[in-house]
């Protein structure tokens, strides 16, 4: 095959269409305004579905399983709607479930820069090298720290989930990216326990840290309780100087 041969037909060779990648996007829901999901943002959440932890606290359960295709929102309807909404919001944040580990993620996040909107994430870190190659196209982070490595086990019930999340805050921290810190904490913990992971974030770097109860009214866990002690007993310990901003929500 000659050079010009050869060039044409690479011409030829078809190239991934963005579109089509994020349209394998699989999303369990969409909230369309939001004030309190992107800090200072008007903003829209799109509920990515499927997760690998099973955190006893969760209340996204319908999220984490396989779900028949025919009943998830579809991309297009989601990019439709974000068209519509140009310059009535302001950014566009993915939750979920466990947004990373969709491979379409990187593609859907790109067409919404494209509209002109700032992207956030909620996660959990499952997967910190996806986390790694998906914080370029990031504006704001929003990551759970759902206890120290070794506690991780007994709420997620997945051995190794502390080490791989921890690993994301480290990455996050290093990119220098926005980000908000948060925990869920466990009815069981004391405020000793509290003010240690408090403390450990701290020294890692936090510098924006919440602090939200666990509502066990709709949590995965139908025997998880109520804490005994209010948020703001638990937190009392916690040096609340060693932060930047420390929010509780909750009771």
């Amino acid at each position: 095959m000659t050079t010009t041969a050869t060039s044409a037909a690479a011409s030829q060779v078809r190239r991934p269409d963005p579109e089509a990648a994020a349209s394998g996007l699989r999303i369990g829901g969409l909230t369309r305004l939001t004030t309190i999901d992107y800090p200072g943002e008007l903003a829209a959440v799109v509920f990515c579905h499927g997760c690998p932890w099973r955190c006893r606290y969760c209340h996204n359960g319908h999220l984490l399983d396989a779900l028949d295709r025919q009943l998830l929102l579809p991309w297009s309807e989601v990019r439709d709607f974000l068209r519509q909404r140009r310059g009535l919001l302001d950014a566009v944040v993915f939750s979920g479930g466990e947004p990373t580990l969709q491979g379409a993620l990187a593609a859907a996040m790109a067409e919404t820069r494209e509209l002109g909107y700032r992207i956030g994430l909620h996660t959990a870190g499952p997967a910190p090298e996806r986390l790694a190659r998906l914080l370029p196209l990031i504006d704001w982070v929003a990551l759970d720290i759902k206890g120290l490595p070794e506690d991780y086990a007994a709420i997620t019930g997945v051995p190794g989930s502390g080490e791989r999340a921890w690993d994301s805050l480290r990455l996050l921290l290093d990119s220098g990216l926005p980000h908000e810190v948060r925990t869920t904490l466990m009815p069981d913990w004391n405020a000793a326990k509290v003010a240690q992971l408090a403390h450990r974030l701290a020294d890692a770097g936090v510098r924006h840290y919440s602090l939200q109860s666990c509502d066990p009214s709709h949590a995965l866990d139908p025997h998880l309780e109520r804490a005994p002690q209010p948020l703001a007993e638990l937190a009392a310990a916690i040096q609340s100087a060693r932060f930047a901003r420390l929010t509780l929500r909750g009771h």
